[in-house]
């Protein structure tokens, strides 16, 4: 049986121990779902729900009526809305509902993207790469093999195809989307009640926040006819209630070996946490100067100290012994059941070590990859737009199979939609990030490096940031579409100083790029490969793939659950809001806007605000659908509590919970704080 059809019918019958993966659609363990819940989701009613999922940026939504109406996260539509701000007009602080079509407003820079189908194309992408291939010829054979078949799919079907990488290597899927790119603003409450709580609520629970925002897709100018929305559930969820997400997990590293995961642990998430702690010191400074460099900042920090606190809960669990612990100890079952037998011996047996081999030649890559090619050390807006140039017009004369991933065929549209974007770039903001950025360059690489030397141009971190920013002129759009149509003369002969920052640094970081994809990158690939070999042959397959930022469905039930011997209760009730708010004395982050307090007493306190479920969540889930048996609406996911950040690399229900903003919050909310009628008339009846 082939390796694809063996893993379909795995787990399709695997037997689950507990509510938990993050299932392809087109893997969906159906019948367990209905041993364990007794509810079998068929085939229509996955399609739909499919088509109704949308992915939003890096995160997750949904179509909520006929209309094209999208319903997400305040968070997640968070840059979108701040980038329509000004500082006459502040939306995050304002809020913002459209109570006509003529209202609403058009997004910079948005692209939407709804999964149409999946296809299996592991025997072309694996059929590329021939065993006597080295490691480098092997990473070039497989590149070339995805672009060809995502370029072909894209030319014959027009939609945005995209091979994604399963069970690490094992097996490869075909993705194709709709794409749309005329998205506009129609309804988002003040930050106060979306990140009710603040930075130091987030990641806890119990939880009062109305994070939740309404987009609307056009198309040819008009608003999106669709047939596959959710229909609203007025009664929302009950505890012990079966419910569903469909949403865009980001990445998880469940299948990781314990030296993978002890890398994370020493090096990558301490690292990665310590330069989050900087930018947030480095930004809240900035903040403080005035109220304009508050708002300007706001996203910046918003975006860090989530990060920051993710990193903490998930470095807790890499340092728990537990963790760690179980992987160790399922890994050496495995590897001793793959001992046994001669053949996966033969083939599988010293994966482990090849793993551990190129982590081991990561970390001597780590410091260079990071700061040049990731550009840790560049960290501002112009410098990412002008080596996005500068690559562009080195790539796209090259065909296609051997491009940088990022600049093939079937990604080109979408590339450029972000690149010419027309939304704000301050320079005062973008030169004390970089100037921060210039100065960590010069920590990690020495003072004395002959790149540093270069890139500082006898000028201190500060002084060359003011430099580089006061004099670059790409912030201006028409600029860069003036150098991407110019191609790669206008670059050379650009005086721009980004431009030529850019193209200085191009190199070195092109460098160490390719030492990593073909030292550590394809090593990898080949090894977790052979070790889901393994895995299928001992176990079968019926574990889900890490998360890859696609489409994937999740399950659970709404459930309490107890922290320190205290009953932690499943829902949280929209009065509670009044009640924390004064417990603080109304003050920020617990404060309440004047619409809200003028309205309280109209508000009905007993309609739900915050749950929280056992479903299989991580960060890019953040917006997704939350579904009953009927495949009705009845929440969207926001947040996780603490014991949810270790699920990047296992799964526990025992205390860990997802937390959802309820239906019923939202409709309250619309109806008698802002006064949306026409937005809960088309949700309530699907459209007009």
């Amino acid at each position: 049986m082939p390796l694809a059809m063996l893993a379909a019918v795995a787990m399709i019958n695997c037997s689950l121990r507990a509510d938990e993966g993050m299932w392809p659609f087109n893997n969906v363990p159906a019948r367990a779902i209905k041993a364990r819940h007794g509810f079998e989701p068929t085939q229509k009613w996955l399609e739909h729900l499919q088509l109704s999922a949308v992915r939003f940026g890096g995160a997750s939504a949904s179509f909520a009526s006929s209309e094209g109406l999208v319903f997400t996260n305040h968070h997640v539509g968070r840059g979108a809305i701040q980038k329509l701000s000004s500082a006459d007009r502040d939306l995050l602080k304002t809020g913002f509902y459209a109570a006509t079509r003529a209202q609403e407003l058009r997004c910079h820079d948005l692209e939407l993207n709804v999964l149409v189908s999946m296809e299996d194309v592991t025997a072309r992408i694996k059929g590329a790469v021939r065993a006597d291939m080295s490691p480098a010829d092997a990473f070039e054979a497989r590149r070339s093999a995805m672009s060809t078949v995502e370029k072909e799919s894209h030319d014959r079907t027009g939609l945005r195809s995209d091979v994604v990488t399963l069970y690490k290597g094992a097996l490869y899927h075909l993705y194709r989307y709709k794409k749309y790119t005329d998205v506009r603003l129609v309804f988002a409450p003040e930050h106060d009640i979306a990140f009710f709580g603040g930075d130091c609520d987030n990641f806890d629970y119990p939880r009062y926040c109305l994070d939740a925002a309404f987009f609307r897709v056009y198309e040819k100018g008009k608003p999106l006819r669709t047939d596959h929305y959710l229909r609203w559930s007025r009664a929302g969820c009950a505890a012990g209630e079966l419910v569903f997400v469909a949403g865009h997990p980001g990445r998880t590293n469940r299948l990781l070996t314990a030296a993978h995961l002890e890398f994370f642990r020493d090096r990558t998430t301490p690292d990665s946490l310590n330069r989050l702690r900087r930018r947030e010191v480095m930004l809240r400074t900035f903040a403080e100067r005035s109220k304009e460099n508050a708002r300007r900042a706001a996203g910046n920090i918003f975006g860090v100290q989530n990060g920051r606190k993710a990193l903490l809960g998930r470095l807790a669990a890499l340092q728990g012994p537990r963790l760690l612990a179980q992987k160790r100890k399922g890994e050496k079952a495995l590897r001793t059941a793959v001992a046994k037998d001669p053949k996966l011996r033969k083939d599988c047996g010293a994966a482990w070590e090849d793993v551990a081999r190129a982590v081991k030649t990561w970390g001597g890559l780590y410091n260079k990859l990071t700061l040049l090619d990731r550009g840790s050390g560049f960290s501002c807006r112009q410098f990412s737009i002008a080596r996005t140039l500068v690559r562009l017009a080195d790539e796209t004369p090259k065909p296609n199979a051997r491009r940088l991933r990022e600049y093939r065929e079937s990604n080109l549209d979408s590339l450029k939609h972000r690149l010419f974007s027309k939304a704000p770039i301050y320079k005062d903001l973008e030169t004390v990030k970089l100037a921060d950025s210039l100065s960590l360059l010069v920590e990690r690489l020495g003072a004395d490096s002959e790149l540093v030397v270069r890139v500082l141009a006898g000028k201190s971190p500060r002084e060359r940031a003011a430099e580089l920013v006061g004099g670059t002129k790409l912030e201006d759009a028409a600029v860069r579409r003036g150098l991407a149509s110019g191609g790669a003369n206008a670059i050379a002969k650009s005086d721009d100083p980004m431009i030529a920052l850019a193209r200085m640094v191009d190199k070195p970081s092109r460098a160490v790029r390719k030492a990593y994809k073909e030292q550590v990158d394809e090593p990898l690939a080949q090894a977790y490969a052979r070790i889901a070999r393994a895995r299928f042959a001992v176990h079968g397959t019926g574990v889900y793939p890490d998360a890859t930022g696609t489409l994937r469905l999740a399950f659970g039930t709404v459930e309490s659950y107890k922290e320190q011997g205290v009953v932690i209760p499943h829902c949280t009730a929209m009065g509670g809001v009044f009640v924390r708010s004064a417990e603080h004395e109304n003050q920020w982050p617990y404060r309440l806007g004047k619409r809200w307090l003028e309205r309280r007493e109209k508000l009905d306190k007993t309609a739900a605000f915050n749950f929280v479920s056992t479903v299989d969540i991580i960060g890019g889930n953040s917006g997704s659908p939350v579904v009953n048996r009927k495949g009705e609406l009845v929440g969207v996911i926001f947040d996780s509590n603490l014991h949810g950040l270790g699920w990047s690399y296992q799964f526990d229900s025992s205390q860990g919970r997802s937390v959802s903003v309820h239906v019923q919050a939202v409709l309250e909310a619309l109806k008698t704080v802002y006064n949306a009628k026409a937005l809960v008339d088309e949700l309530s009846g699907g459209g007009k």
